[in-house]
């Protein structure tokens, strides 16, 4: 048994196990197998009951012989049959079609067929329905619980064939199984009966009735499509004649003529468009000329020019004379200043040249607008002409709309009739046409030897059976086990550390009350309470050591550490624990105090001060020296504070958080190192509660496999103030046997056999 010895944060708050559970998302296998290891004598208890029912079934189940006929669903023949005629012969291309004809085997009219063809209404042997002696049971308590069938008419006429032919057919169905072969198109028959030559006569008798039942379906199906084939086409072809008709008067009544397949009115708006849209080009290019001149005139620009100016023998003429001019002048004001007379003469010429230029432009400007306005002329009058061809042409369209509908209706019925001719030919030839699109493969023989029941397939299936029902009680047992069992369920659940685990061990009686050498003494009267001295090396001691040293590193400053010893409920060994914690603290050298906490019922006093005629009930209430009541080992120097209770004491939590109970501690604080007190439990008193305060920290006691998590996680919950300074949890009175059952891999648990070596029980 491992210990772990962690300091922890007193403020830590618990950690609920659903919470935890939650975190994970993956199989706990490791918690699957040991449930297996707990629950597998039920498992194979369960397991054996249900071999031996199925035994019971094999020994009374009757025989039954299977026979089997396979049918092809022919895709060759139905390819034949569909070039003749499409009507009754579908060519079975996908899943669902061949599932089908698994329905058809199953339908009534192939079951009462058989049933004619074979007399099984007057047939002994089909009549007769055996069963296994479980089934016999079953029928009757159906038939005891059926209470509408106590009061039903039993007056059933014997001649009623039709309704005898009907439960013949219905008990064909119930022994008849057909399945498809694989991805194939064989469908396979099985028919169960008790005898083996009856068997094979249904089997043989169903793949007949369905060939049969073929031919008739697809002669009836071609028959009444014919007859009604027959008065559509008379119909439809007058029809086809009227509608034509009435299309070719329509277009003469309404001048609808086109030149090929499009009309006339519609030609020419398609060409007015698309002049009119050249002329709309033409007309915004000679509004940007024009806009474009416009601007240079304005603006003075003399080195501005424009397509037209470039083209202009008179501009460039003028151009070439206004730089010659310019050049000149600019010779001339160089050598002779730009006031020199022929400077100024050549500078009016410039001046002249460039108002002869802009007068260019005007001109050209007038040009450019006359372009725009024979432009816009234009396009007003395709406009014009585009409107009257466009009403036109959409009276026309609107005309065109009833034409087209009646062409469609025109070219609907001539359709119709052609496809109803067409499929009355085939209709008329399909009739005398012996395909189906299935043949027999194989016919059903007499089997030698019994297929029902499967022996080997029973017992193992009611083996299973068993086998889930022990996994269910197992399940149940697993999940009605709430107990702490192993230190993963005190920190999942509770959020503290797990110090330790007690094992069950047994105490023999070693002094009597009557032997006492001392009044002072402490008198052990059971072995149990001296365990932890005798055996020093054991897990048990190991535990209170790890009890020991968190309080010693969660308290390092404390001089002297109060330490209370606390349960959910009574009976958890509470006292037993307290009693070798103060011991083993004594006996290694530490000043130590126990006091006997339980004013309600004072285990501790009981198994160590039996003999005590006073203790801490005098020292509170009477204010006797409490040194005169302490008693003492003479071995360990363990000094020990009874509870002699004389008589009921309603008021222990009033008393334990007194200021008398407090100036007992502060005294006890002065002369020892470690005060431990044995507290009552947290379910039925608050007594704890009351002298938490005054308490540096708790050691938790749970009983292995009989303190419920959820009790211990409720209690915490409530005594916040308890559970913030609670070193930890000891699971006493484990059972290391059982315990086993419970490990893990990688828990502290599963290494107990490598580090067992260390503890020395004996």
């Amino acid at each position: 048994m491992g210990l772990q010895l962690h300091t922890r944060d007193f403020h830590s708050t618990p950690i609920d196990e659903a919470d935890r559970s939650a975190s994970s998302d993956l199989i706990d296998f490791e918690a699957l197998v040991g449930v297996a290891r707990r629950q597998w004598f039920v498992l194979l208890c369960a397991m054996g009951v249900g071999a031996i029912f199925g035994f019971a079934y094999l020994l009374t189940a009757v025989p039954y012989y299977s026979s089997s006929v396979t049918v092809l669903i022919d895709r060759g023949n139905t390819q034949l049959a569909g070039q003749l005629s499409s009507i009754g012969g579908a060519v079975l291309d996908d899943e669902g079609s061949v599932l089908s004809q698994v329905e058809v085997f199953r339908s009534d009219t192939i079951a009462l067929s058989v049933v004619d063809k074979l007399n099984l209404v007057g047939d002994p042997v089909f009549q007769v329905t055996p069963g296994s002696l479980p089934t016999k049971v079953l029928n009757a308590i159906r038939s005891l619980s059926d209470v509408s069938g106590w009061f039903a008419s039993d007056n059933v006429p014997e001649n009623d064939l039709a309704s005898k032919r009907q439960a013949a057919a219905e008990k064909l169905l119930e022994e008849l199984d057909v399945t498809r072969v694989g991805r194939t198109y064989v469908l396979k028959l099985d028919y169960l009966s008790p005898s083996s030559e009856l068997a094979a006569k249904i089997a043989n008798a169903f793949g007949d009735a369905y060939l049969i039942d073929k031919l008739n379906s697809k002669y009836d199906a071609t028959r009444r499509a014919s007859d009604w084939l027959q008065d559509r086409i008379a119909e439809l072809r007058q029809k086809s004649v009227d509608s034509d008709l009435a299309v070719q008067k329509f277009r003469t009544a309404n001048g609808l003529v086109s030149a090929g397949s499009v009309l006339v009115a519609d030609q020419q708006l398609s060409e007015l468009n698309s002049a009119l849209i050249v002329a709309q080009s033409d007309s915004a290019k000679a509004e940007a000329r024009l806009q474009r001149i416009q601007q240079i005139i304005a603006s003075g620009q003399g080195d501005a020019v424009v397509t037209d100016v470039l083209a202009s023998t008179v501009s460039n003429e003028l151009r070439q004379k206004y730089l010659d001019a310019s050049k000149r002048e600019a010779q001339i004001t160089a050598r002779l200043g730009a006031n020199h007379i022929q400077a100024i003469r050549l500078r009016s010429e410039m001046s002249e040249y460039q108002r002869l230029m802009f007068e260019e432009l005007n001109r050209i400007a007038e040009s450019y607008k006359s372009d725009l306005n024979v432009a816009k002329a234009r396009e007003k009058s395709l406009t014009e002409s585009v409107a009257q061809a466009t009403g036109i042409s959409a009276t026309a369209n609107e005309t065109q709309v009833q034409l087209r509908e009646l062409e469609r209706e025109s070219e609907t019925y001539k359709n119709l009739y052609q496809t109803f001719l067409q499929r009355y030919q085939e209709a008329v030839q399909q009739q005398s046409f012996p395909v189906t699109e299935a043949r027999i493969i194989t016919r059903a023989s007499p089997a030698t030897a019994p297929s029902h029941p499967r022996k080997g397939v029973v017992l193992a299936l009611f083996c299973v059976i068993g086998a889930a029902v022990g996994s269910g009680l197992g399940a149940f047992r697993e999940f009605r086990d709430r107990f702490f069992r192993t230190g993963d369920h005190v920190r999942n659940t509770l959020g503290l550390e797990f110090l330790g685990t007690a094992p069950l061990v047994s105490g023999t009686r070693i002094a009597s009350a009557e032997q006492i050498s001392h009044p002072q003494s402490i008198v052990k009267l059971s072995t149990i309470s001296n365990y932890v001295i005798d055996h020093s090396l054991s897990s048990f001691a190991e535990a209170l050591r790890s009890a020991k040293l968190a309080a010693d590193l969660a308290l390092p400053n404390k001089q002297c550490k109060i330490i209370g010893v606390v349960s959910s409920l009574p009976g958890e060994g509470k006292s037993t624990i307290a009693i070798n914690f103060a011991e083993l603290l004594a006996n290694q050298g530490s000043r130590t105090i126990l006091i006997d906490g339980d004013l309600r019922n004072p285990g501790t006093t009981r198994a160590i001060g039996r003999h005590a005629q006073a203790g801490l009930l005098e020292a509170l209430v009477e204010n006797v020296e409490p040194s005169g009541l302490l008693l003492h080992n003479p071995r360990t120097k363990l000094s020990f504070m009874p509870a002699v209770i004389k008589h009921r004491i309603p008021h222990s939590s009033e008393l334990l958080a007194s200021n008398a109970m407090r100036s007992l501690l502060t005294t006890f604080s002065s002369q020892a190192d470690y005060v431990v007190i044995d507290l009552p439990p947290l379910g039925p008193v608050v007594d704890a509660r009351a002298i938490a305060s005054r308490i540096d920290a708790f050691v938790f006691v749970a009983e292995w496999g009989s303190t419920t998590r959820r009790v211990a996680r409720q209690l915490l919950s409530d005594e916040d103030e308890i559970r913030r300074k609670c070193l930890g949890v000891i699971l006493n009175k484990v059972d290391q046997e059982k315990m086993k059952l419970y490990r893990s891999y990688g828990s502290t648990e599963y290494y107990y056999s490598e580090y067992s070596k260390y503890y020395q029980n004996e």
